[in-house]
């Protein structure tokens, strides 16, 4: 594995986000000294923190698995996420509701889900189910090490046995046929498939492979922090300033200092920060321009999906929905092909609508409740610009709780409170490339080392980490990549844990400063 060369005993860290902040904590524990500048006032980045008037939103994802990927990077400094955030196992995972008028509770214990699909589907796809959940463990172990949480330097590390392994489990061919080898019924597929749009690409494109997204919702668990997913990169920014990290927000990265091809320092609106070497976060076309240079590629980068968010705080709820609920519409490859081709907007939707206040009525005034509606749409680079989004906006909205009526959320519009509506300009003007917080799709030729390496050619002390490198998108593959920057300085001593144990504190749940995340 490649390394920085020369000195890097202090490390300025660009983002406070996921991948920042994991990249921040392994680099602590590997003795490095770290300076962590965010532009925002708080943490979080993606996994932002909005108040409308007493409803407290989380911004950005909803949906948190893998925790002992998070708990590692605390453990880096010897601390524990447990220590400092509750975590709440959601039994069920999600509700998935079919245009049919079906409904599925999708649970992780393998015989509570097997009694529910055999209630569901039939006996036949019970056991498809259980030979499926089989599958999906092994190609998840299968990809853990070699192909998930790895640096690549080169596309022949992927010669390797378990490359073999991989094919022979199926996980180069494609998604769709793969989990139809095992259930046919389409209701059952579209719940183990869904998960292809987190990488950008339909089922009947997407590798096998990406069905260890499936493995990490309905297998490994799903999992929601008191207080919302923000007390978690709250809590990572507690345990960085409690392990010696200096914390600076509201302080925009302006531009990188040079000599030859290393980077000697941080120059941001208040001032120049010197520095050993540098770990950027930021979407690729902003760290691109930092650096002065973007790599060579034989084509333009591909982006996923966008989707159009809708936050809204109500006088009441509804008995059908879940913590998390997959809302599906009759279209499926049509609305796959409208999404990443044709660039048109969902003719028959699918959504997720999450209730976090079904977990944690905090986060609503009392006898009121939160809900997060999210609608996949096309990026704008094949679908309406972020200007005519501005325009769009107030309108796809209305249509969006018409529909959800339609679905049986009876009178959703009348029991507004509060609402916030994020769509493509919204992400646009968040710097997002293409209008979309999903970043560079997963095709196979942006896909392990073929994605936009987190080494840049002609800058040797710049590392790169965050949803547009390796490993890619998704919470626990952004918290690798801070992992992986982290080994690229500090060589693979930043996968030790188990630094000097730092007394416990509790849940941050406070507003943020500079300074004042831990006790």
């Amino acid at each position: 594995m490649r390394t920085v060369p020369g000195r890097t005993d202090h490390v300025v860290v660009v983002g406070a986000g996921f991948a920042g902040l994991a990249a921040a904590l392994h680099l602590l524990g590997a003795g490095r000294e770290v300076t962590v500048v965010e532009r925002e006032t708080q943490p979080g980045g993606r996994a932002g923190r909005e108040d409308l008037h007493g409803y407290r939103v989380d911004t950005g994802p909803t949906v948190l698995t893998m925790p002992d990927i998070l708990d590692e990077a605390f453990a880096a400094v010897g601390d524990s996420l447990r220590d400092r955030v509750e975590l709440i196992a959601l039994h069920p995972a999600y509700r998935a509701l079919f245009w049919d008028g079906s409904s599925i509770d999708v649970h992780t214990d393998a015989d509570v889900m097997a009694a529910e699909v055999e209630r569901f589907a039939g006996p036949q796809e019970a056991r498809g189910y259980t030979r499926m959940r089989q599958w999906l463990s092994e190609l998840y172990e299968v990809q853990r090490r070699r192909f998930i949480d790895a640096n690549f330097d080169s596309p022949l590390q992927l010669v390797h046995p378990d490359l073999a392994r991989l094919a022979a489990l199926g996980g180069l061919g494609r998604l769709d046929r793969a989990v139809s080898r095992f259930l046919s019924d389409e209701r059952l597929q579209r719940v183990f498939s869904f998960q292809a749009l987190y990488a950008g690409v339909p089922p009947s494109r997407a590798l096998a492979a990406y069905a260890v997204i499936a493995y990490m919702d309905t297998v490994a668990g799903v999992f929601f922090p008191r207080g919302g997913m923000h007390t978690v990169p709250l809590a990572m920014a507690g345990a960085a300033e409690r392990a010696g990290a200096r914390l600076r927000f509201g302080e925009r990265v302006d531009e990188l200092e040079r000599s030859g091809e290393r980077i000697t320092a941080v120059i941001t609106d208040r001032g120049r920060i010197p520095c050993d070497a540098v770990v950027l976060t930021p979407d690729l076309p902003v760290t691109y321009r930092l650096l002065g240079r973007e790599p060579r590629r034989p084509a333009g980068l591909r982006h996923s999906p966008s989707a159009v968010v809708l936050h809204v705080g109500t006088d009441r709820t509804w008995p059908m929905l879940s913590h998390h609920t997959l809302s599906f519409g009759e279209g499926w490859s049509t609305t796959f092909r409208e999404l990443t081709r044709t660039g048109t907007l969902m003719s028959d939707p699918s959504f997720l609508i999450t209730r976090p206040t079904a977990t944690d009525a905090t986060l609503a005034p009392p006898g009121r409740h939160l809900h997060y509606i999210l609608a996949p749409c096309p990026n704008t680079d094949i679908g309406p610009s972020a200007a005519h989004w501005n325009e769009l906006g107030p309108a796809y909205r209305d249509a969006l709780i018409a529909e959800l009526e339609r679905r049986g959320l009876h009178g959703l519009g009348g029991s507004i409170d509060e609402e916030s509506l994020v769509t493509p300009a919204q992400w646009t003007a968040q710097g997002h490339s293409a209008g979309t917080p999903f970043s560079v799709s997963h095709t196979f030729a942006q896909t392990g080392p073929f994605r936009p390496r987190n080494l840049v050619r002609g800058t040797e002390n710049a590392v790169l980490a965050g949803c547009g490198t390796t490993p890619g998108v998704g919470v626990p593959p952004v918290l690798i990549s801070g992992k992986l920057a982290a080994q690229r300085i500090a060589g693979q001593r930043a996968r030790r844990t188990g630094g000097p144990r730092v007394k416990p504190t509790p849940p941050l749940s406070a507003a943020p400063r500079a300074g004042r995340f831990s006790r």
